[in-house]
């Protein structure tokens, strides 16, 4: 171990913790940080006031601009913990690489601080909807593993318009869902009653099934529509938000989407599998009305004091140089919305995800609306174009436990069809 990594015992961490320039960072995954215990551990989760960095990241060429857009900086005291003493020292050491000199490695995580039901940890509140491929794959396998006991579930291959995605490879067991069958095409909006009915029934999907939904990142052979976005993923959590309206009671994500499951070790397969069908889906759609507004109740957020609009759209869209779609002619913004910040354009959503397309820590999300002033007391209602990446930023804002979230379906594109409804362009005031 480098001169400048010390080891430290539980009383030195808590000390620690009370200093200023200490930062503390966990290098697990960011699904055990998020309250998967993948150990067995009685307690899920991180310790309170913890970063994410996994180990993983080390693999990457940028990583240390990722630990520069978390402020971890040289002058401050760096504390690792994490599942192993490899992992943890394998971060030690990139650090110890790079010029940091003030390092502390902290190995009493599982067998001291988990033990220990006084001392605080954090969770992400319904973590048990983004799983790890862990989780997956135990499920696949037969297995019952931990937030998991049904005895019927539908692992879902989302894609949009390209059934030559799920055909080049895909998670085994999964069966193909094309986005469109719960969205229109014409309006983008999800489908109505009677056509998500109907659709759920031909995927097998009832109310009590167990769904799992991911997608690809990239498409194959040079046949993304949009490249190097990460439409596949979007689509995924926006069946999973159509879903989850309709009244199905257990959706869950993969998170990081195929990728994650291809980095854990686990191959595709091109053997494709039929939906099962069922004769009804034996509830009444919208199972959960409130998760999804339309254009009346958006207008009555903009006038309300316990409510909001928030534009997950990028900044040239969001100040009107662009619309940010090929078929969306008006460029400009919704007057009073609050700018939700996707990234660089309308097929990415990079500033909700991390460089492995895991979702970003949760507290970084949270503490970039809290700036924006999006805050969980109020009726958040999230909205982009056409609904996807409003989709994204809804289902965060869910997985935070946020009690009146819900998605703006129409966003842009409805709003700015009809003249009638003001626009704004520029920066605003």
């Amino acid at each position: 171990m480098e001169n400048n990594v010390q080891e430290i015992s539980t009383g030195d961490l808590q000390k620690l913790l009370s200093q200023d320039d200490a930062i503390l960072l966990d290098v697990r995954s960011i699904d055990a940080y998020n309250g998967w215990a993948l150990r067995g551990e009685s307690r899920g989760g991180h310790i309170r006031g913890a970063k994410s960095l996994p180990a993983k990241w080390t693999r990457y060429m940028d990583w240390i601009e990722i630990v520069q857009s978390k402020d971890i900086t040289p002058e401050k005291t760096i504390i690792l913990y994490g599942y192993d003493v490899a992992n943890t020292d394998q971060v030690a050491e990139m650090f110890a690489k790079t010029g940091y000199d003030k390092i502390r490695v902290y190995y009493g995580f599982l067998n001291e601080w988990v033990a220990d039901p006084d001392l605080p940890m954090d969770r992400l509140q319904r973590h048990r909807h983004l799983v790890p491929p862990e989780w997956l794959h135990s499920v696949l396998a037969g297995e019952k593993p931990q937030h998991y006991d049904n005895d019927k579930y539908v692992l879902v291959h989302a894609h949009y318009r390209n059934p030559d995605d799920y055909a080049a490879g895909h998670i085994p067991g999964a069966i193909s869902m094309d986005t469109r069958a719960l969205e229109s095409p014409e309006t983008w909006n999800r489908r109505s009653p009677e056509e998500l009915k109907a659709a759920l029934e031909e995927h097998g999907i009832a109310p009590d099934t167990t769904v799992i939904v991911y997608g690809r990142f990239s498409y194959p052979k040079n046949e993304d529509p949009y490249p190097g976005s990460s439409a596949g993923h979007l689509g995924a959590i926006r069946c999973a938000a159509i879903m989850m309206y309709a009244g199905v009671e257990d959706v869950r994500v993969l998170n990081g989407g195929i990728q994650s499951w291809e980095d854990a070790g686990y191959e595709l397969t091109t053997e494709a599998n039929k939906p099962e069908p069922i004769s009804d889906f034996g509830a009444k759609i919208p199972g959960r009305p409130k998760l999804f507004v339309d254009l009346p109740e958006a207008k009555e957020l903009l006038q309300s004091s316990d409510g909001d609009l928030v534009s997950v759209r990028s900044w040239p869209e969001f100040i009107g140089e662009v619309s940010g779609y090929n078929y969306i002619e008006p460029t400009g913004r919704i007057p009073g919305a609050i700018f939700g910040n996707c990234g660089s354009d309308a097929y990415h959503m990079e500033n909700y995800r991390n460089l492995d397309h895991t979702t970003r820590e949760y507290h970084e999300i949270a503490e970039i609306w809290r700036e924006a002033d999006i805050t969980p007391d109020k009726h958040l209602a999230f909205y982009c174009g056409t609904g996807w990446r409003g989709s994204e930023a809804f289902y965060n804002a869910w997985l935070m436990g946020w009690p009146r979230v819900s998605v703006f379906d129409g966003g842009w594109f409805e709003w700015s069809a009809d003249p009638e409804n003001p626009t704004e362009t520029g920066i605003p005031d």
